[in-house]
């Protein structure tokens, strides 16, 4: 990795003389400046307040474009077909890295999406796979012709890329990832998206039948439980008995009214409240057949 790395910082006729340059042009301005009259605390504190200055303002599009490269060193590696096994979590973290470039880069370089979207595929992530991979094989926006307006970002990562091409010996192994990764999304983006689309079908027709199976078992289950007419039965000859006790106790008080036995009918009345209260009652199976002779 740290090889890598060194490949791809590798700029050594132009860093030199970017930073000679900078250290020239400070020591004539201190120079002058110390000539003028100026103390050396103040050029001393104006050097430092420029050496800062210049190094916010450079260090985003170095360090962005660094980490493009960087992720397209690692996907290359994970991609390609060899023997060699990966962890989940090293393809996680190369994945992070490529979702770190979408979310701080406007205007990623396709080839960013389809790098991720062969990740995705890569460990079984079909969904986000399919949207990576869609946007690189049918949007017309993922066509490099139509950046007309690029970041300051995507302009150094062009400079970069350009330089890597002109000269891949300077960096040979990122030259190569970079071949490598365009190759393959030209020759298996489609296929690619085609797979991961197939496989989310195939995962929701699974869902569909388990779905299916988790009814059919409940349906035959509720089939086999035996049904509880014995409950509605019941209730019928609970409220047939009641009326029938109801209309008897009518009929014997108004006999008992129509005789004027007064007495005779209150202790009628406290006979029946020591009674049984299903005393008088017809038999089950005289009822019965009553509802049903009645049907």
């Amino acid at each position: 990795m740290s090889e890598n790395n060194q490949l791809i910082e590798k700029r050594p006729t132009e860093l030199i003389k970017e930073k000679s340059q900078y250290a020239i042009a400070f020591g004539v301005i201190a120079m002058m400046l110390y000539i003028t009259g100026f103390p050396l605390f103040v050029i001393f504190f104006f050097g430092i307040l420029a050496f800062f200055i210049w190094k916010t303002l450079s260090a985003p599009a170095h360090n962005g474009t660094r980490e493009i490269f960087e992720f397209y060193l690692l996907a290359n590696d994970i991609l390609r077909d060899d023997e060699r096994r990966w962890y989940g979590f090293e393809i996680q973290e190369v994945i992070a890295r490529g979702e770190r470039i979408l979310k701080y880069m406007k205007g990623a370089p396709p080839l960013v999406y389809f790098t991720l979207g062969a990740l995705y595929n890569k460990i079984g992530d079909h969904q986000s796979a399919e949207k990576q991979l869609a946007y690189v094989v049918e949007s017309d926006t993922s066509d490099e012709k139509t950046y007309v307006y690029p970041s300051p970002e995507l302009r150094a990562y062009v400079r970069l890329l350009r330089k890597i091409e002109r000269e891949p010996a300077e960096s040979p192994q990122t030259s190569s990832a970079v071949r490598a990764l365009e190759r393959a999304r030209r020759n298996r983006a489609k296929s690619l998206l085609e797979n991961s689309r197939d496989a989310i079908r195939q995962a929701e027709f699974k869902k569909v039948e388990v779905e299916l199976e988790r009814r059919n078992q409940k349906e035959l289950t509720d089939q086999n439980q035996p049904k509880r007419f014995v409950s509605i039965v019941s209730e019928t000859v609970q409220k047939e008995i009641e009326n029938q006790t109801q209309k008897q106790i009518a009929d014997e008080e108004k006999a008992e009214n129509q005789n004027g036995s007064a007495p005779k009918k209150e202790k009628r009345k406290r006979e029946k409240s020591n009674e049984d209260a299903f005393g008088n009652r017809k038999p089950i199976s005289e009822v019965l057949h009553d509802i049903y002779d009645s049907k």
